[in-house]
This record gives structure tokens, sequence and C-alpha cells, in this order.
């Protein structure tokens, strides 16, 4: 074998870095009718071999962009269905009815002026549609008109809907973020609001900016409480209670969006 060193070190070679996946074509030099047996035969072979495990590497691949186009298929469906539910709450009260669509859009217009990648938008618009899907767990009380003040019972139901609405969604792991969004777009910056009184940077920056959002469309809209207030007034109660309730870099945010659209697309609407 003295005389055949050369190709049998060469092979060695070849061998270690198929074996580590590098499956290269220098195996088929060894393999002309000028290389000694055995180290051809053997060529041939871990060729051979390597062809096989190729195709069966590039098969798997196949497999598995197949099996995730489906995952993402089925977690597009899902979405879009508990979306469906949500609009099917907002049926049940006639002031309300667009409201999920409304915070969805200001709130991805909030996460855009800040800088968000698209991911994170998309996580936005998603918690935006779905921060309400809580309510579904109330009695039609909390829709209908009590006047200037709620019965105890009905605040009740109405400040147990964000907790309500992460437990809908607890068994759809892949919405884990909007989850942690949903359940937190009540609190205040000053830590006085519900359900589990987080303090300023405690609360998710997302559901910050869903609350500013919220907060915004419920004031200038018609609700059985109050009739709609302009834009500018509007505006200008979430700048006063920001660092309180509201974070004042997202109304910041939200007053350059408005800036630049003019405060002339009227209650309610932010084109």
């Amino acid at each position: 074998m003295d005389d055949n060193s050369h190709e049998l070190k060469q092979l060695l070679e070849i061998i270690a870095r198929i074996a580590v996946g590098d499956y290269s074509n220098d195996i088929m030099g060894l393999t002309t009718d000028t290389t000694p047996e055995p180290i051809r035969t053997i060529a041939e072979a871990m060729g051979l071999m390597m062809v096989k495990v190729e195709a069966r590497e590039f098969h798997l691949e196949q497999l598995v962009a197949e099996l995730q186009r489906l995952n993402t298929q089925i977690k597009h469906n899902t979405v879009q269905t508990v979306a469906a539910m949500a609009q099917a709450l907002e049926a049940r009260d006639s002031y309300t009815r667009g409201h999920a669509e409304r915070v969805a859009e200001i709130a991805v217009q909030i996460a855009l002026e800040m800088g968000f990648d698209e991911k994170r938008v998309e996580l936005v618009r998603t918690a935006g549609v779905l921060h309400d899907i809580g309510k579904i767990g109330c009695s039609d009380r909390i829709f209908q008109d009590h006047g200037a003040k709620n019965p105890p019972d009905v605040v009740k139901e109405i400040l147990s809907h964000p907790g309500m609405g992460a437990e809908i969604l607890s068994r759809l792991e892949f919405l884990d973020e909007v989850t942690a969004i949903i359940v937190a777009h009540h609190e205040r910056m000053d830590g006085k609001g519900y359900p589990q009184k987080l303090l300023s940077d405690q609360i998710p920056l997302e559901a910050r900016i869903i609350a500013v959002a919220d907060g915004f469309d419920a004031m200038t809209t018609d609700r059985p409480y109050q009739k709609a207030r302009s834009t500018e007034t509007a505006l200008g109660i979430l700048k006063h209670d920001s660092d309180s309730h509201w974070d004042a870099v997202c109304v910041e945010a939200f007053e350059r969006v408005l800036d630049r659209q003019g405060y002339g697309a009227g209650p309610g609407v932010v084109e």
C-alpha cells in the first residue's frame, strides 16, 4: 500500500469531510481508471452513499419546508378565527363596532413611528385586533347603557376582561406574546391600572401602545356615557395624563402621526 499512500491519504481526508456534511465532488476524482484498487472501489461506494444521503436530505428539507408552510397557515387561520370571534363580539354593541380594527390600525401607526420592525409591528396589530377578546366571557350587561355610572357588578365584569382574554388565548402557545400584551393593555404608568397594577416599565411597550390607541378611540367615538370628543381634545387628554395613565413616549409618537396627517380627519379616524 506504500505506492498508494497519496491516494489513501486523500480518500481518508475526503471521507472525514463527508462525515461532517461537506458533500463535495472531490470523491469522484478517486473513481477513475488511474486510481488503484481497492481505493477506487471504496471511493465509488462513498460517492454512491453520498448521493443517496444528499437525496434523502433534500427530501427531508422539502418535508420540513412543507410542514413550516402548513404550520404558518394553521396559525394564520387560527388568528383569523379568533379575530372573527372578536368581530362577532363587537356586533353585540353598536357603540364599539369597528373598535378593534381602529385600535389595531392606530397602534400599528404608533409602532411604525417608534421604529418597530415588521415582525413586532405585526405583533402589535394582532394584539390590537384581539385586545378585547376577553369580553366574550362577559354578559350582555356590559354592553348596555347604564347611564353615567355602571353598577358595581358590571364594573367587576369589565375589569375581568383582560384576564379573561389571556385565559381564552392561553392554549394557543404561539400567541404567548400577544397574550402578554392583551392582559396588560389596561395597566397604567402610575400602577393604578388593572388587573395586575403593573408600574411603568413593567408594562410591555406594546401594551402601552395599545392603551394609547384604545384610549384615543374610546374618546373619539360615541359611547353610552359620553359623546365623541374631537381629535384635538382627545390628544390633549392623552398628553395631560401622560406618565400617570399613558406612556408619554407613545403619546408623543401618536402626536407625530397626527401632525403628519392633520387633525382634519375627524373624530375617531386616523387615516
